[in-house]
């Protein structure tokens, strides 16, 4: 489950590939339908100072970590990408699963899973990626649509931050032409061209503090101040749904919202920072803010610790975090007090519960950036985020509103907005338990290796796009023999199980990208996890032998090497015929994959099986792969390898 960054070269090539060859191609697995449109207003916010071409972006988190997340996110409309939180500590070893969005939301889910150093290049890649979409422009959008702005996140610490490779961190954020212009070097001259020859200094002057983890309160302050001081950067302070005070928070979720089942941490408040503590504090940083020519903000809202009452995760977790609709509402309240106790000075960022129905609701109060996570979780996934701001134009033109900010002064301010708007919020049934029970339908089969549902949810619900499509033919059940050794390490021939594919599209799983959080799991009809099941395909030799102790594939055009039930396979293309083997027996097979003859390696026990129904698994699974357009087959085309194709056996 180790995440293994991808080369921007081979990103790249990908990129253009699937953005130059048709119209209907997907892009990175995002179906065009679900693209961003553009609006036909000026739905664009201003944020430290830069402009955006819109407030919407998702939140920290697992939709920020890799380069190909924000791919994602850009096609689907993002403009404001909050990158996920780091710290000083970037060895953690986090419990598996780590998201349940069953209904609502809950996780265990935080911080990097990438070194310092594999993030500060993710998101120099990821600026790259961005720049060449814009240029690519596969959506045909107005120059106006794509100003594109990267937000930091940081934690928890005053002594982390303060660390050598914390600074060095995020002065490679403020300084970043140098590793801009190496990653920008390495990619061939045909792709380059892609890519600005013009280069900024810094990729991001903004950072919000996460407050959460064991933040010490009263380290918060001297936090904002190190980074005004040292770093140069406008901070956003992200406070927690605590700060609303134990009584109602119980009251909103129990007694309004009818949450009985979600049991609160009492102790996450007392060890918090209080309301009337953080108005202060934001007081003397606003001074601070103004003598150091740093601009300050704070965000609504970090999710909610509850104690864990699921069999989902780990029994070692006995906490959790919520999300989703209810998190809306305790996260919206938040914002209506401060907003009130500040009268709407103080410029507010928000994320909990964001979705097609309420963002541009929350845009119109003057919360900006508005960002998303749990919601990108469904299915759909990224593709969601798209419909977003289709309310926005309709409530500018109601106003006789050019401009969101207009909008916001024309419904009466941030102050009045967010006070009219969190008392709806609290009445409307749609973010009660009662309307959010329902539980992703579940039938009575069990996933394995090839034919599933093929439904697809998988793909769509994966941060990380490491579930993929691949295409295969129908294959009629054909019988198979396997090769067994004899007492006298004699090669026998027994009847093993037919080898037939159903379905004419399978699902493979791109294990470098997979870090097991168990959401597709969530969302499949079947039972047993996509990310477990499903062969899972390593970018390089070292990935694929690191994971050792997990069955997967490594894949060149030439040939498949693979672990099944533990046992390792190669497979080679020749001209003429097919090379299988597991290092004991060695088998010959023609174009049709009849066998022609079998050797034996070196000696094995007796009872010793060559499967050869792996050996079509095998076969079918490389000619999928490589036909189609991924991660692995981008390769290919950086490269220009032609593939060469593998027939499948009329049977």
């Amino acid at each position: 489950m180790q995440l293994v960054p991808q080369p921007l070269e081979m990103l790249l090539a990908r990129l253009v590939y699937e953005s130059e060859t048709g119209s209907n191609r997907p892009i990175f697995d995002l179906p065009r339908h679900r693209f961003y449109a553009g609006s036909p207003s000026d739905v664009s916010v201003m944020l430290h100072g830069k402009r955006a071409a819109n407030a919407i972006g998702p939140a920290a988190g697992p939709h920020t970590q890799l380069a190909q997340n924000l791919v994602l996110a850009w096609l689907a409309g993002a403009r404001v990408m909050e990158l996920k939180t780091v710290q000083q500590n970037d060895t953690l070893t986090l419990p598996r699963p780590c998201i349940d969005i069953e209904n609502i939301g809950f996780n265990v889910e935080w911080s990097q899973e990438l070194r310092l150093s594999e993030s500060l290049s993710e998101y120099a890649k990821s600026w790259l990626l961005v720049e060449a979409l814009k240029r690519l422009n596969p959506q045909n959008l107005r120059s106006d649509e794509l100003d594109t702005l990267f937000d930091l996140s940081v934690g928890y610490s005053l002594a982390g931050l303060k660390s050598e490779t914390m600074a060095r961190w995020l002065d490679g954020m403020h300084s970043a032409r140098g590793l801009l212009q190496t990653l920008r070097d390495q990619v061939p001259a045909d792709l380059r061209r892609h890519l600005p020859e013009e280069l900024p200094e810094t990729l991001s002057d903004c950072v919000t503090l996460s407050t959460f983890h064991g933040c010490p309160p009263h380290e918060i302050e001297q936090i904002v101040e190190h980074l005004f001081s040292r770093h140069h950067m406008n901070v956003v302070v992200k406070v927690n749904p605590t700060l609303l005070g134990f009584d109602q928070v119980d009251s909103l979720l129990h007694d309004q919202l009818g949450y009985h089942d979600v049991q609160l941490e009492k102790k996450a408040f007392v060890e918090d920072l209080s309301f009337v503590d953080a108005m202060a504090m934001f007081a003397r940083l606003s001074t601070v803010a103004r003598r150091e020519n740093c601009r300050l903000g704070v965000k609504c809202t970090n999710t909610l610790v509850v104690k864990n009452h699921k069999s989902f995760f780990p029994t070692t977790e006995t906490h959790m975090y919520l999300s989703g609709q209810p998190l809306h509402v305790l996260a919206i309240s938040l914002a209506a007090n401060i907003a009130d106790a500040t009268r709407g000075q103080l410029p507010l960022s928000f994320s909990g519960g964001i979705d097609q129905k309420n963002c541009a609701d929350a845009v119109a109060c003057g919360l900006a950036p508005v960002t998303v996570c749990t919601d990108l979780l469904r299915p759909g996934g990224y593709g969601r985020m798209a419909k977003y701001l289709e309310p926005l134009p309709g409530k500018m033109a109601q106003a006789q509103t050019s401009t969101v900010a207009e909008l916001v002064q024309k419904n009466g301010g941030m102050v009045a907005s967010l006070a009219a708007y969190a008392d709806k919020v609290r009445k409307d049934p749609r973010y009660a338990a009662a309307k959010n029970q329902s539980r992703p339908r579940r039938v009575e089969s069990k996933l394995w290796f090839f034919d599933c549902l093929s439904c697809d949810k998988c793909v769509a619900v994966c941060p990380n796009d490491a579930n993929f499509a691949i295409h295969t033919p129908e294959i009629a059940p054909f019988p198979v023999s396997d090769v067994v050794l004899d007492e006298n390490n004699t090669p026998t021939y027994v009847a093993a199980e037919p080898f037939v594919l159903r379905e004419q599209v399978q699902i493979a799983n791109f294990a470098d990208a997979c870090n097991e959080c168990g959401n597709c799991d969530v969302f499949c009809p079947e039972w047993g996890g996509p990310y477990k099941l499903k062969p899972r395909i390593f970018s390089t030799v070292e990935s694929y032998s690191q994971a050792a102790s997990q069955d997967g594939f490594f894949t060149t055009p030439e040939k498949i090497v693979g672990r099944i039930s533990g046992v390792e396979h190669t497979l080679v293309f020749l001209k003429d015929t097919d090379e299988f083997s597991d290092d004991i027996l060695h088998a010959t097979l023609n174009k049709t994959g009849d066998l022609l003859k079998v050797c034996v390696a070196r000696n094995g026990t007796p009872g010793h099986r060559l499967r050869l129904w792996n050996y079509h698994a095998m076969r079918v699974l490389h000619q999928g792969v490589w036909s189609g357009s991924n991660f692995v087959s981008a390769t290919a085309r950086l490269a220009r390898t032609a593939v060469p194709p593998v027939p499948t056996p009329v049977r």
